[in-house]
């Protein structure tokens, strides 16, 4: 009935925010994160969609790096006003990666046009996929990703050096939950190792439940929360139907069945921070 991590067509969903809240109300979902990569451009529709139907939890996913590997922090709750002006910076630098992947690509013989999207987003490799696919240079998106857009892929363009200490820290000053997202993926060193400098900079919570999260996996970050008085979240990670990318297995809303009440403490640490930064 929880979900905590979702994407749209904001970042690289497949869904616009108004499908997405569809889906979710369909699969028994009542409350919905949306947590685009660095932009906050979704929640305007998703709200208008969502009406009194569904609770929509604001969010966003932070692209950071830790000891040069990709780590991702989500962030619930953020003040916009104060949170949308870095992301600009942060939507800018995706955009320079993006034109930086097509230009590989161009110098390799498979030349590409990058979609023009909206204000606050900017293409991401499932884009550029796409656009290998409309330019025929590939029979499948997930082709795409195997020959060229995979992390050790000729054409793969690292984030800009954004750290995930940084990343955590700027949640933390725009009154936003952070939050580790997906720990168990990242491949810069171990949950153990990583977890007490991102505490040390202000991490608020760790998704403890993901797809890719195997249950001895879950026990292990449970106790981890425990030991270090974190929150826990969840969520599916949902891109859409058939996002079509080597290395994602589909997923599907609500498949977790996560219970409500794993978002009362993380609308009570909201409030905290709320409270902080208006001095009481």
């Amino acid at each position: 009935m929880l979900e905590l991590h979702c994407h749209t067509t904001f970042s690289d969903g497949t869904l616009t925010p108004t499908d997405l809240v569809r889906t979710a109300l369909n699969a028994g979902v009542r409350a919905l994160a949306i947590t685009d990569h660095d932009t906050l451009s979704g929640w305007e529709e998703a709200y208008a969609a969502a009406a009194a139907d569904l609770e929509i939890v604001p969010g966003v996913e932070l692209s950071t790096v830790h000891n040069d590997r990709s780590l991702h922090v989500l962030g619930f709750y953020p003040n916009p006003e104060k949170l949308e002006p870095p992301l600009r910076d942060r939507v800018e630098g995706r955009k320079r990666r993006a034109q930086k992947m097509a230009d590989r690509l161009a110098s390799l013989g498979y030349p590409i046009e990058l979609p023009q999207l909206g204000e606050g987003m900017a293409p991401g490799r499932p884009h550029i996929a796409k656009a290998l696919l409309n330019a025929g240079h590939v029979s499948s998106m997930e082709e795409a990703f195997d020959r060229w857009l995979g992390d050790n892929g000729p054409a793969y363009v690292c984030y800009e050096k954004f750290s995930a200490v940084d990343g955590v820290r700027l949640l933390r000053d725009c009154d936003a939950v952070p939050v580790w997202a997906h720990p168990c993926l990242f491949r810069g060193g171990s949950v153990e190792e990583v977890l007490p400098e991102l505490v040390a900079a202000g991490l608020m919570g760790v998704e403890v439940y993901h797809p890719a999260h195997s249950p001895s996996q879950v026990d292990k970050l449970k106790k981890m929360c425990s030991e270090y008085g974190l929150l826990m979240t969840g969520g599916s990670d949902y891109h859409g139907p058939n996002p079509g990318i080597s290395g994602k297995e589909e997923t599907k809303l609500n498949q977790l069945k996560l219970p409500l009440a794993l978002l009362e403490p993380l609308q009570e640490a909201a409030r905290e921070l709320g409270r902080a930064s208006l001095g009481g």
